[in-house]
């Protein structure tokens, strides 16, 4: 009689795969997105960030943090000048140029890295692209300015649209949901609607869910758990942003934001497994590594 030493065979649930995209970008650019996630380094030149480590204030100390990043393995910067925190101060167009513009010129002229401008004031992304930059990242997903869209169809960017309700001030009022991920997609489907009325090609967009705004912590960790169907939805790129933000702090025993990179190491991770394309990050240089062995991972599921 001969034994059977062979184990049985059982369909282990594997990784969703992570579909291809080519991502059009002024003068003829373009991302390839789907290989391996990208890393985009946070650039925020803000005096009110709730998670900077340092003072990006001025032109020169921006410029130089920006660097750092593309040096450390950021494959996108993303520049801001307003912050966008819960409870945070609106501040005028005037305001937010004159923070954004001096830096996202001079990168611009030092990196071939795509520079992406966070904002979501239409002035304000129409002279960051003249001035260089190749993305528009709207946190409010055109809620706030329908303006945006038309200046980014105009000048063949591409636009990265988040889910939000309200503003800073109101955000968690709003953070109510009988069907998490079914109410984030409907919202997001008008967001992309009016992006695609305005004239923005449905392969310039890039599909964010909005950790932390306008979530409660069991949102932000549910929308991680569910980026699958996210992806099936709206066949985009998704772009995922959990660096050291509020959602971790009762996991991380109350630390500060800037005591979180852990935390975001841990959400990164998921961020990867769960098929995302670009990561949305503070700490590049360790949170590369992080992506790399994430997404090493992937790979041996299949």
């Amino acid at each position: 009689m001969t034994t059977d030493y062979r184990l049985p065979t059982i369909d282990y649930p594997v990784f969703p795969p992570r579909r291809s995209y080519v991502l059009p970008l002024p003068g003829h650019r373009q991302i390839v997105l789907g290989e391996h996630p990208l890393v985009v380094g946070i650039l925020n030149v803000t005096p009110d960030s709730f998670a900077e480590t340092e003072d990006h204030q001025s032109v020169a100390a921006a410029v130089d943090a920006g660097l750092r990043m593309a040096d450390a393995g950021a494959d996108v910067l993303d520049v801001g000048g307003e912050s966008t925190r819960p409870g945070a101060a609106a501040v005028s167009a005037e305001v937010e140029l004159a923070r954004v513009l001096p830096v996202v010129r001079e990168l611009a002229r030092r990196l071939t890295i795509p520079i992406a401008i966070d904002t979501c004031k239409a002035e304000v992304a129409r002279q960051a692209l003249d001035a260089g930059a190749a993305i528009v990242n709207d946190v409010s997903g055109l809620r706030r300015d329908q303006a945006l869209a038309g200046v980014v169809a105009r000048a063949g960017a591409s636009l990265v649209l988040m889910h939000s309700r309200g503003r800073s001030e109101t955000m968690y009022d709003e953070a109510r949901y009988a069907d998490l991920m079914g109410e984030v997609i409907l919202e997001l489907r008008a967001s992309v609607a009016a992006a695609v009325a305005a004239g923005v090609a449905m392969e310039r967009l890039v599909i964010d869910p909005g950790i932390g705004f306008a979530k409660r912590p069991d949102h932000s960790y549910g929308v991680l758990a569910q980026l699958p169907r996210l992806a099936d939805a709206f066949d985009r790129p998704l772009l995922v942003g959990p660096s050291r933000k509020s959602f971790m702090r009762e996991a991380l025993d109350g630390r500060p934001a800037v005591e979180r990179d852990w935390g975001t190491a841990a959400a990164v991770a998921a961020a990867v497994l769960g098929g995302a394309h670009l990561i949305r990050v503070h700490a590049v240089g360790e949170m590369v590594q992080v992506v790399r062995v994430a997404e090493a991972i992937r790979r041996h599921a299949h």
